[in-house]
């Protein structure tokens, strides 16, 4: 703004000797409107910001009818069918055991399983970090009570559930080191949001595991929004600053992709 004002002295000076008006009147003045422009120009900004989503009332039903980065955001799966989160079936389909083997963990490491469920991942590896922690997140209340009833029945202590919400962790800012989604991040209704979060959560140089069906092979009987491609994820990660460091294809279904904190 001072720039602007020095910019425009000159102008200031020919109105000056042309009108008899005060000088520092006309500054008073020219200051106020480029105040004005400023304020003007925040407001549209912030307005813009607010503008990530979209909405469509005919929709596919699988979906929510919210649409972010042109992507339909899936329905989330309730608690009612936690049930399908620890069918026997998943050891084959989906390889966990392979998926928490190559995550880059330390034995102190500060974890984050979002989405987490009933803590099918959080119980993983928990054990493979004595030193360290996992955060148990979910929005779902049921969800973390099995998460705490599983705790206290098998003794574990480096468990924490939270409850978190449509557009917030509630982690604590940078103390995460490691943030898996495993079949999740689809479903959030609010990424952009629950990204920026985890942004704030996550260290400096963080990283960030996300395990998505492929949406790429249509072989893959997944309905289409619980899919999601490379080319997506990464348009996505890079809106929320989070740099794009390789993609693993080590499981028969799924990307595992890794992404790192800005």
């Amino acid at each position: 703004m001072l720039f602007l004002i020095i910019k425009f002295v000159p102008l200031l000076k020919t109105i000056i000797i042309k009108s008899r008006t005060s000088f520092w009147s006309l500054l008073t003045i020219l200051t106020m409107l480029v105040s004005v422009t400023f304020s003007g120009n925040a407001i549209a900004a912030e307005t813009s910001t607010r503008n990530y989503y979209r909405t469509q009332t005919i929709h596919n039903p699988d979906g929510i009818g919210k649409f972010y980065q042109d992507r339909e955001i899936a329905g989330v799966m309730g608690h009612q069918a936690m049930a399908w989160l620890e069918r026997n079936s998943r050891e084959k389909q989906e390889q966990p055991q392979a998926v928490i083997e190559h995550l880059p963990l330390d034995p102190n490491a500060q974890v984050a399983d979002l989405g987490t469920g009933t803590g099918y991942f959080a119980f993983r590896i928990a054990s493979l970090i004595p030193e360290g922690k996992i955060y148990a997140v979910d929005i779902q209340p049921e969800m973390l009570k099995v998460v705490n009833d599983l705790k206290k029945q098998n003794q574990v202590e480096n468990v924490q559930a939270i409850l978190g919400t449509e557009t917030d962790l509630n982690l604590p800012a940078e103390s995460i080191d490691l943030a898996l989604m495993v079949d999740a991040y689809h479903e959030f209704a609010y990424p952009q949001e629950i990204m920026s979060s985890l942004y704030t959560a996550l260290k400096p140089g963080g990283k960030v595991v996300l395990v998505e069906y492929r949406q790429e092979n249509p072989m893959i009987m997944i309905k289409p929004l619980h899919k999601m491609s490379q080319k997506q994820v990464k348009k996505e990660m890079k809106t929320a600053n989070f740099r794009w460091q390789k993609t693993l294809e080590f499981l028969p279904e799924q990307h595992f992709m890794i992404f790192q904190k800005s």
